[in-house]
């Protein structure tokens, strides 16, 4: 009986673990059902919250540095989640962007360091040395998308700081309606161009012809060039700040080799297009200092010390710095400077974010100086002895040109030298001359050339390159580190020759091995590409006011600015 009751007592205690067991599976695995599916589907319905606390989600194909540190695309740096908040990039994004154009820049607020992040789409800078950053875009579906002034502007932009959960779960009702700032306002406009520019490889060119059609093979591509260049007429405005006395500050040289820093400056102070007197308005911001007038009544003579110089830049910087928010929204992503002189490129890192993050546009456009054809712009050296271009312009057809090449100039910088010890006093065909003979005019031998010999003095830049458009000369190119005028547009291939300074010696059978059918073509062109590098009183469409004003247009275009955090804490000024 003993073993029986204890046989019963053990049999009851396993039916009853049995029965708990049952009990808790039948409890454990739903729960690990629902936990699954909130794995797998969660995502789709979660909030900004949650993917800015996982990291892991993030997976973006571009290069990312601090604009705080440097522009460049040279590495991938890791950054905080928490940091680009404001700068997240989907697939679409990107495709959005125009096309054909050199930057990729998308410049947004940091959220407590007050840094900008910049973001660049490695498949057209395809020049990082190491992998890009891996961040995978989370697809957020735009929807409740509101019209404001004729604008699509989405209900739900990535906002400037990730929202908690709770918030991003309150309906669009529950929110009310949605303010947006001037600058949102602005940025959709930009937005609409972008896409306007990108579509017009599409189309056809008829729209807002009235003078001029920009057509062959002289441009990268004619229809993106002509729907941007009419896109920028439409909308492009640029505040010019107003601190500064003459004749360092908005004033400059118009009767010199330096002449297109004080036309420009000039051109920009009275236009009545382009410039806005309120700053909500403007897309750029232009800071109106004359690197020349700088030399000449700051500068010491003689003293090699470019430190009044760099001093006066500063100084300026943090001036419109501490009066006006907008330097400090963008860091000066969206401001600019401009210079003909050759200490332009010394004057242009002056400031710490002048010279990373800034738009520089300068003659003295040398890749060894730091310049950076992505987001800076090349424009010409163009010598008005007089102020304008009377008598400059025009030279007979290619029949009539019996030189193959011509040069003159002064001995200096590293490679005319090397012209001069092959080819002065050498060939009648290939005429170089360091002084020209008494009674020969300059312009007369341009018009009697073939080619045109450019090559770089002290610096890169040369005014030579305009005189051969001038005159209907094809220019040959000789330089190292040199980024020609407007190439974000122009094929310069297509009307110039580019020689190797160590082919130099090779200089006569180069040009001798161009068929005479092909360079005829060049000639042609050069004849139709000159109206980009006339100077005009006052300007004229397509012309070198306009081109250097597009160029700041296309950097422009490719810079996304947004409110970021630190004006919604009262930190920037208004």
């Amino acid at each position: 009986m003993g073993d029986n009751a204890c046989k019963k007592r053990l049999a009851c205690r396993f039916s009853q673990s049995s029965s708990i067991s049952m009990k808790l599976l039948w409890f454990v695995v739903p729960l690990i059902v629902v936990s699954g599916l909130i794995a797998t589907f969660g995502p789709r319905f979660s909030s900004w919250g949650y993917i800015s606390n996982r990291p892991w989600l993030w997976r973006i194909g571009f290069n990312v540095t601090v604009m705080g540190g440097s522009l460049n695309s040279t590495s991938a740096v890791s950054v905080p989640v928490e940091m680009a908040t404001s700068v997240v990039l989907d697939g679409k994004e990107s495709e959005e962007r125009v096309e054909d154009l050199q930057p990729r820049v998308v410049v947004g607020g940091a959220q407590n360091s007050g840094e900008r992040i910049a973001m660049f789409d490695d498949s057209v800078l395809n020049r990082s040395s190491t992998p890009p950053l891996s961040v995978e875009a989370i697809r957020i579906k735009e929807h409740n998308a509101t019209e404001v002034n004729g604008l699509n502007i989405s209900a739900s932009e990535i906002p400037a700081a990730a929202p908690s959960i709770e918030f991003t779960h309150l309906s669009q009702k529950d929110r009310g309606p949605r303010e947006y700032t001037n600058l949102e306002k602005l940025e959709a406009r930009l937005q609409k161009a972008r896409v306007a520019i990108q579509e017009a490889k599409y189309r056809n060119q008829t729209d807002g012809v009235r003078d001029y059609l920009p057509l062959g093979p002289m441009y990268w591509n004619s229809k993106v060039f002509h729907r941007s260049y009419l896109e920028m007429e439409k909308q492009f405005k640029i505040f010019v700040y107003e601190e500064g006395e003459p004749p360092v500050f908005h004033a400059g040289p118009c009767k010199s080799i330096y002449a297109m820093e004080g036309t420009f400056i000039h051109g920009m102070e009275i236009s009545a297009q382009f410039r806005t007197r309120d700053p909500e308005k403007a897309h750029a911001f232009f800071l109106p200092f004359s690197v020349v007038m700088m030399v000449r009544f700051v500068y010491v003579q003689n003293s090699h010390d470019y430190g009044p110089i760099r001093r006066t830049v500063r100084d300026y910087v943090n001036v419109i710095a501490g009066k006006y928010p907008y330097w400090n929204r963008s860091l000066g992503a969206d401001h600019f400077m401009l210079a003909c002189h050759d200490w332009g490129p010394v004057a242009s890192f002056s400031h710490p974010q002048l010279g990373k993050n800034s738009i520089h546009a300068l003659c003295n456009a040398n890749t060894s100086e730091r310049f950076n054809p992505i987001k800076d712009v090349s424009f010409p050296e163009i010598n008005l002895l007089v102020g304008t271009t009377r008598g400059l312009i025009g030279g007979p057809s290619p029949s009539k040109r019996s030189i193959l090449a011509f040069f003159a100039g002064a001995l200096h910088g590293p490679i005319r030298p090397i012209v001069l010890e092959h080819w002065e006093n050498k060939d009648d065909d290939i005429q170089v001359h360091r002084y020209l003979p008494k009674g020969v005019s300059y312009y007369e031998m341009l018009r009697k050339s073939k080619f045109c010999l450019c090559p770089s003095g002290y610096e890169v830049a040369s005014p030579r390159i305009v005189e051969s458009f001038y005159t209907g000369c094809v220019p040959v190119l000789i330089s190292d580190h040199y980024v020609p005028p407007f190439s974000d547009v122009l094929n310069w291939k297509s009307f110039s020759v580019e020689v190797p300074v160590k082919d130099i010696p090779n200089l006569k059978a180069i040009l001798m091995s161009i068929p005479t059918r092909q360079y005829i073509k060049m000639q042609r062109r050069v004849l139709k590409i000159r109206r980009h590098f006339e100077v005009n009183s006052p300007p004229k469409r397509f012309d070198v006011f306009h081109m250097i004003l597009h160029s700041i247009w296309l950097r422009r275009l490719n810079v996304r600015v947004q409110d970021g955090q630190l004006a919604k804490t009262g930190r920037l000024r208004s």
